[in-house]
């Protein structure tokens, strides 16, 4: 592979351009729609998108309010979990999007961006900070640890939350009471103004191999690895198959009509390409035992 690729070391470039470079590669992002409040009792709202869960038992999330890229000033729910240590982590979903980025309006300490960008806040069971009450899933959390990773412009404190109790919307469950991936249309951050909305068409799913092991992408055969047909994606997907197809697959396989009619072609790359298209096909028709018989008959 002869591609010309841009190398930077972090200390040859400002501060705001290896932000950028990092934020639209490390994407998409989960966002972390926190609430808190400061040790008087003000209300504060503000997304997070350096944020992800990192335990299930505990369960503990983890988001980080970055210092000021300018000036290097904590930002309002940085002091607040230091003063009053808990926090509502809100899930932001495709239909609160643009009243939470409003949010995120540099206010002055002491307005209350639930009623800036017009949200609903609701009591919370065990923690002080309210709630989201249009979110999907709302999570009280307890701060266990505050870690700063430097005092400069730009630099991350990781909140570590546990939480206590959570809230899900029931419209947002499927019928086994199971949050539904495709009701709750999610958003992701994206680097500069960019978003992403998980939903549609850009859902999709991937067997995971979790039980067995695959054939891997090793044990195919070598003009099916150097494929200029077959995907790394196509390719990923046989490897996690279970096993290599029986030679009675393969006959079987063989003797379809169209396989045949490939297969009496006398140009030989021409039914490669061929062979490799049909198999294409049958893999995303949802056939991968039989695309891979096929990739594995000898002609």
């Amino acid at each position: 592979m002869n591609k010309k690729v841009k190398t930077i070391s972090p200390s040859d470039i400002s501060q705001p351009e290896l932000h950028a470079y990092l934020l639209s590669a490390v994407a998409p992002r989960p966002i972390c729609f926190a609430s808190t409040v400061d040790k008087d009792g003000n209300v504060n709202l503000s997304p997070f998108s350096f944020f992800n869960v990192f335990s299930s038992n505990p369960p503990v999330l983890i988001f980080s309010p970055a210092r000021s890229g300018r000036d290097g000033s904590m930002k309002h729910t940085h002091e607040n979990v230091l003063e009053v240590p808990e926090v509502v982590i809100n899930i932001v979903n495709y239909p609160m999007v643009e009243q939470m980025s409003l949010s995120s309006t540099a206010y002055d300490k002491g307005v209350n961006e639930f009623v800036k960008a017009g949200f609903t806040q609701v009591k919370s069971d065990v923690v002080t900070p309210p709630r989201v009450g249009e979110a999907p899933v709302s999570m009280e959390c307890t701060v266990i640890q505050v870690i700063p990773l430097a005092n400069a412009p730009g630099a991350g404190n990781l909140i570590l939350a546990k939480v206590e109790r959570m809230h899900i919307r029931e419209e947002y469950l499927d019928a086994d009471g199971q949050l539904d991936t495709r009701k709750l249309d999610l958003v992701g951050r994206m680097g500069e103004s960019w978003y992403t909305r998980a939903s549609g068409a850009s859902l999709f799913e991937i067997p995971k191999p979790i039980r067995t092991n695959g054939i891997g992408v090793d044990r195919l055969p070598a003009a099916v690895r150097e494929s200029e047909i077959l995907t790394g994606n196509n390719l990923g997907r046989f490897g996690n198959l279970e096993r290599i197809p029986t030679a009675a697959e393969m006959e079987a396989i063989r003797n379809k009509d169209e396989v045949m009619a490939i297969l009496s072609d006398t140009n030989a790359a021409a039914s490669v390409s061929e062979v490799h298209q049909l198999a294409q096909k049958w893999l995303e028709e949802g056939k991968a035992q039989d695309a891979l018989a096929l990739l594995f008959i000898p002609f």
